[in-house]
């Protein structure tokens, strides 16, 4: 990853409008994400017409390499990264040069951090294929060859097509320390907080921010199936019953019947 020097300033505000449906056990806040566009600047990694991280600091694995994800990922500074809160949330980038660029933006998912980055300035590192794409037919090379860039940017729904949101239970996880990331949510795309409730329980019990997009709870034994209570930045929330069975294995991904609703 390079280091960078970045000259635009913004933090990223959310409008929110809201209206409770509660539906399939899911709880939504239907809302507009702020539709301004806001300065920042742009560089990329990885290989030129290369896919960018292979994992990244919100612990995406091997998603970051096949689609839906497969080069549009994105790395960012601590501006929105926000030591993990930012993963999964996706941005439009545009850039501004109309000699080289086009008019269409690109659409790229943080899955990891930019340590380069200062952390009270606005940036982008993007992978090769997705920084190319912003480019006017035939000039992507160039465009890469120009280094940083200014962009405009602005916050996006995620959309992952005919996908549910799913668990994966992370390696090294027991009975008594139980690792969770979450995979293709819809809509606002992170998370805020996390609770699960174990088999024959009305509690739920809070889950604890563990680092980039993964979530931990020490307690137990936990005895499954487990339910899983997701919130997001702007207030949605989903309840995914039973999702992760009894048998659950460290490593295994189990997908739920719901989703946000872009």
């Amino acid at each position: 990853m390079q280091g960078h020097r970045v000259s635009a300033v913004f933090l990223l505000s959310l409008c929110v409008r809201v209206v409770l449906v509660c539906a399939e056990g899911q709880t939504q806040v239907h809302h507009v994400l702020d539709p301004h566009w806001y300065p920042g600047t742009a560089t990329w990694y990885g290989e030129p017409e290369g896919d960018g991280s292979t994992g990244g600091a919100c612990g995406y694995g091997n998603l970051v390499d096949v689609r839906p994800l497969k080069a549009r990922v994105g790395a960012v500074g601590p501006v929105l990264f926000m030591k993990g809160a930012g993963c999964g949330a996706c941005y439009k980038v545009k850039c501004l040069d109309h000699s080289i660029c086009a008019k269409r933006a690109v659409t790229v998912i943080i899955t990891d951090e930019c340590p380069g980055c200062p952390s009270d300035r606005t940036h982008f590192d993007l992978s090769g294929a997705a920084f190319g794409r912003m480019a006017v037919a035939g000039e992507n090379g160039q465009l890469r060859n120009r280094g940083e860039i200014p962009v405009i940017y602005r916050r996006t729904p995620c959309t992952y097509t005919g996908k549910n949101i799913a668990f994966q239970v992370n390696e090294g996880s027991t009975p008594f320390w139980l690792s969770i990331l979450v995979e293709f949510e819809n809509g606002d795309g992170d998370i805020s907080s996390m609770h699960i409730k174990e088999a024959g329980s009305s509690e739920w019990l809070q889950m604890n921010h563990l680092w980039g997009a993964n979530w931990c709870l020490n307690g137990g034994p936990l005895r499954g199936p487990f339910s899983v209570r997701l919130s997001t930045s702007t207030g949605r929330s989903l309840t995914a019953t039973n999702v992760i069975p009894s048998n659950w294995s460290p490593k295994a991904t189990y997908t739920s019947r719901l989703n946000f609703s872009p």
